[in-house]
C-alpha cells in the first residue's frame, strides 16, 4: 500500500511547490515590479517541484502500470492545490465560469479514478 501512496505524495508535493512558486512569483512580481529577482527566487522551488513530479510519475507508472491513473492523480492534485493556494494568496473567489470549470474538472477526475 505504501508503494501506491508514495507516488501520490510526490505528485501532490511537487504540484504544491510548483504552483505555489508560480502564484507567489506572480503576486510578488505584480507588487514589487521586479521580475528578474522574483524569477530567480522562484526558480529553485519550481526545479524541486519538477523533480518531485518526475519521481512521482516514474514511481506511479511503476506501481499502477497505467499512465492515465498517474495523470489523473496529478491533475487531481492540481485541482485541489491551485484553488486553495489562489484563495489563500490572492483572497479571490472564483467567478461563476471558473467555479463551473472546477466542478466539471473534479467530476472528470472522479470518473477517471472510479469508473
Amino acid at each position: 500500500m505504501l508503494q501506491k501512496i508514495t507516488p501520490l505524495l510526490l505528485l501532490f508535493l511537487g504540484e504544491t511547490l510548483s504552483i505555489g512558486a508560480e502564484l507567489v512569483g506572480s503576486k510578488r512580481a505584480a507588487e514589487v515590479g521586479s521580475y528578474a529577482s522574483t524569477f530567480f527566487v522562484m526558480l529553485p522551488i519550481v526545479i524541486l517541484g519538477g523533480a518531485l513530479l518526475v519521481g512521482g510519475y516514474m514511481l506511479g507508472y511503476t506501481q499502477f502500470k497505467n499512465i492515465w491513473i498517474v495523470t489523473a492523480l496529478s491533475v487531481g492534485s492540481i485541482l485541489i492545490v491551485e484553488p486553495f493556494l489562489a484563495f489563500v494568496l490572492f483572497h479571490q473567489t472564483p467567478t461563476l465560469g471558473a467555479g463551473i470549470g472546477l466542478c466539471l474538472g473534479a467530476l472528470g477526475i472522479a470518473a477517471t479514478l472510479f469508473l
